[in-house]
């Protein structure tokens, strides 16, 4: 029986130390991978795993490339940019408000700044940050409890008003404020600009910038504009302004000074930052609420093209939030370049002719004329060459831009509408050569319409040489369906109103033209309850209102041979190229035809010869030197400019619109002035002189 029981203990000693082996075999071979796998992951993919721990901890700051250039037709430079040194502050992850305010305290001691942009608000913000203490008594026992915005809204209501008023009083503190508030605008990373310097300034050695004369006061330093001075100073002390850097920011430049400034459009500055109404829109495509956009006309409409791609700076933090690294990870690149259809030598020409024509005008006694208008375009492509406007200040006599009235402001256009008159009869079964008695033509019991003067039996070549009313009040009765009979009365209606407009919109009048710029004006057309006599008002040019660009068009369409064409802005878009050298082009934008008018090439060739009339024989005689074909226009109208005081006084519209040279023309053109007396010639006058200029550059181009 011992034997027998021995038996089954060497067995089970036997088990016991195969598993164990297995066991310690195990764990050998799992130690052996770990070890493998850790020198896999520490040799191997070492620098991959702190190149993700890096990122992981790293944050990037987004500072400022300069915006695109824009190029005129000749390619010259029209919009340019101009380096302007600034300082900048940007907030880390771990900065905290104490921070912030010792860091202001130390800017305030070396630079001056403007303190008028702030609000009530920034300084109740500024005291709560720069007194937590007593910041944190302005809450109740029962209020402890309360947290973050609800306790801070709370705090920002109860800052004493005696607080306020001593820091308002207290010309450093206020400049402490100042650039707190500026390093508050905006989140961690995001440079904020705390001064920048003008770069219309000149100092003595004549650079850009303000030199400080440390003699003066500090409520007689410039603070607006960072100077030189101040550029050195706080370079030698950036190790104590932790945050503090001084870049090289940029600003618009203008080569041509104000020519088609109004048009070129505006820029915010960085305290503008986004545009109210489109911020979330440029939010989501990754700006920042400081960044600068364009605000208006070209600067606005090519946003996505202009805008630069910003440097990007990479800072990288530890665990507790402090910088250890930063370097930069993109150089960033400008925005697109513009090449625009402008031609800036005959836009500024025609600028100075308009300027000087409205104060010789003026000097003659139409003390009611503020403003003039002229638009120039290639009628077979769109091209806009030119579109100058000015407008003068009647308080202070100055002259300024007013281009962009060239498609936001409409006015009656007069007789220079009365080609488009006769085409639309034409489209409504008048022949060529109809005659009309051109005699006055007496409606109901009091109402008399008739020309300038009495023409006799005339067909259309005359009616348009000498400008006849009656002639075209007679193809507007046609229209409507309506028998002329003395002392009797005009039953036109709203459908023949409509009728009429719809001929006019083939021509672009009373609708838009399509050209590149937002806002612009499709003219001003009302529904009358009775129309009767004013179907015959809107056939002379007399009730509905147009731009000046859509005379333009309307003129292009006679010119080019029926085809209304999209008036352009901007005719290719280029990368950015090597100084002033435009770039290889990305994008060519192809001229666009709207539409064909319902207008045969014979119905053409007749208006075409009516208006070569007018400048040879008619009411335009001896005006040109050069080849021109147009028509001229005066509107019986009502002031309505700046000045309220003259409000419903009469007056007249004077328009010419035309083309040059009578075959093939290579430039359309319309000519207006509100406001002027009907026998001034200041509407002739513009009009001969800007075809001169036109005409002398293309000589000029000719021969280079």
């Amino acid at each position: 029986m011992t034997e027998i029981g021995r038996e089954p203990k060497k067995k089970s000693k036997g088990n016991r130390a195969i598993r164990m082996n297995l066991f310690f075999l195990a764990v050998f071979v799992l130690f052996t991978a770990l070890i493998f796998k850790l020198g896999v992951v520490q040799i191997v993919e070492g620098e991959q795993h702190e190149e993700n721990a890096e990122k992981a901890n790293a944050k990037t700051a987004y500072y400022p490339a300069p915006r695109g250039k824009m190029y005129d037709r000749n390619q010259k430079v029209a919009v340019d940019n101009q380096s302007v040194p600034e300082i900048v502050y940007v907030s880390t992850s771990s900065t905290k408000t104490e921070d912030k305010i010792k860091t202001a305290k130390r800017l305030a001691a070396l630079i001056h700044i403007d303190t008028e942009f702030l609000k009530e608000r920034d300084l109740r913000d500024y005291w709560l940050a720069s007194h937590p203490k007593k910041a944190a008594a302005l809450l109740k026992e029962s209020e402890s409890n309360l947290k973050g915005a609800q306790a801070y809204k709370l705090q920002i209501e109860r800052v004493p008003d005696q607080e306020l008023k001593a820091i308002q009083q207290d010309n450093e503190e206020m400049e402490i404020a100042a650039i707190y508030t500026r390093f508050s605008s905006g989140n961690a990373y995001e440079p904020q600009i705390v001064k920048a310097m003008n770069p219309n300034e000149s100092n003595s050695n004549g650079k850009n910038g303000t030199l400080l004369d440390e003699k003066k006061s500090s409520t007689q330093r410039p603070k607006n504009d960072l100077t030189y001075d101040e550029i050195s100073i706080v370079s030698e002390h950036l190790e104590e302004l932790p945050g503090i850097d001084i870049v090289n920011d940029w600003t618009r430049k203008y080569p041509y000074d104000k020519t088609l400034y109004s048009v070129f459009g505006g820029v915010t500055t960085p305290d503008q930052g986004l545009l109210s109404d489109r911020k979330d829109f440029y939010l989501t495509r990754g700006y920042a609420n400081n960044d600068r956009v364009g605000k208006s006309y070209i600067e606005y409409q090519y946003e996505d093209y202009l805008n630069s791609q910003k440097e990007k700076v990479q800072y990288v933090e530890d665990n507790k939030g402090n910088v250890v690294s930063q370097k930069t990870i993109d150089k960033g690149s400008r925005g697109y370049d513009l090449q625009l259809s402008f031609d800036m030598e005959l836009q500024a020409e025609v600028e100075k002719i308009i300027e000087e024509e409205v104060r010789n005008s003026r000097a003659r006694g139409n003390y009611m004329l503020d403003r003039a208008f002229v638009v120039m375009m290639d009628p077979n492509n769109g091209d806009i060459l030119s579109m100058a406007g000015k407008k003068i200040d009647l308080e202070t006599n100055k002259i300024q831009d007013y281009a962009i009235g060239a498609f936001t402001t409409q006015y009656e256009m007069g007789s220079a509408v009365k080609g488009a008159t006769v085409l639309a009869g034409y489209q409504d079964g008048i022949p060529h050569y109809k005659y009309f008695l051109d005699a006055p033509m007496y409606l109901g019991t009091n109402l008399i319409k008739k020309s300038y003067t009495n023409m006799g039996t005339i067909n259309e070549l005359t009616a348009l040489q000498k400008s006849s009313n009656v002639y075209m009040f007679n193809v507007a009765m046609h229209i409507a369906g309506v028998t002329y009979k003395p002392h009797g009365s005009l039953p036109a209606d709203q459908k023949d109103l409509l009728k009429m407009r719809n001929y006019y919109s083939q021509f672009g009048l009373g609708v838009k033209t399509g050209i590149d710029l937002p806002q612009e004006s499709a003219g001003m057309q009302t529904t009358p309850e009775t129309v009767g006599g004013l179907i015959l008002d809107l056939a002379i040019g007399q009730y509905d209102t147009y731009t000046p660009l859509q005379m333009a068009q309307y003129i292009s369409v006679i010119a080019n041979g029926g085809y209304r064409v999209q008036p352009r802005i901007v005719t290719s878009i280029h990368k950015p190229g090597k100084k002033d050298q435009i770039g290889k082009a990305i994008e060519h934008r192809k001229p666009k035809v709207l539409n064909k008018i319902n207008n045969s090439e014979s119905d053409l060739k007749q208006v075409q010869t009516g208006m070569k009339l007018v400048t040879s024989s008619g009411t335009a005689k001896n005006t040109f030197t050069e080849d021109v074909s147009g028509k001229t226009g005066t509107a019986e109208t009502f002031y309505y400019g700046t000045n309220r005081n003259w409000w419903g006084k009469s007056t007249y519209n004077l328009t010419f619109v035309g083309y040059y040279p009578s075959k093939n023309p290579k430039v359309a053109f319309s000519v207006v002035v509100p406001s002027v007396d009907d026998d001034d010639k200041i509407n002739k006058i513009i009009a001969k002189r800007a075809i001169h200029a036109y005409a002398e550059l293309e000589k000029k181009h000719s021969k280079k």
